[in-house]
């Protein structure tokens, strides 16, 4: 399995869980009550979509990670498109850093 369908299968069943949280409002939720422990932001967000995600995770001092397509982070979590999604659980935000760094 290579390493996208990796990150793509912790992100399903970090979502199946309820370990994880998307839609621009809830993902800023999170991080700002300090529940996000990794946010994901798509390649091919708008470029206003990045700098608010990177702004905000630099103020809170959440890891994120601008990574994948909209719809296969969608697709990932059972959902339509997705430009961004926060990982709520450390575990899988840690396996899912290491993986995007390999």
């Amino acid at each position: 399995m290579d390493t996208i369908s990796r990150i793509h299968s912790l992100l399903g069943l970090a979502a199946r869980g309820r370990n994880l949280t998307s839609g621009e409002s809830q993902v800023l939720d999170a991080i700002r009550t300090g529940e996000a422990q990794l946010v994901i932001v798509s390649e091919d967000a708008s470029d206003n979509t990045k700098k608010l995600f990177t702004d905000k995770c630099s103020y809170y001092e959440v890891p994120v990670k601008i990574w994948g397509t909209r719809e296969g982070i969608g697709h990932a979590i059972g959902k339509e498109l997705r430009a961004s999604v926060a990982v709520l659980e450390p575990g899988f935000a840690d396996k899912i850093t290491k993986l995007m760094e390999e």
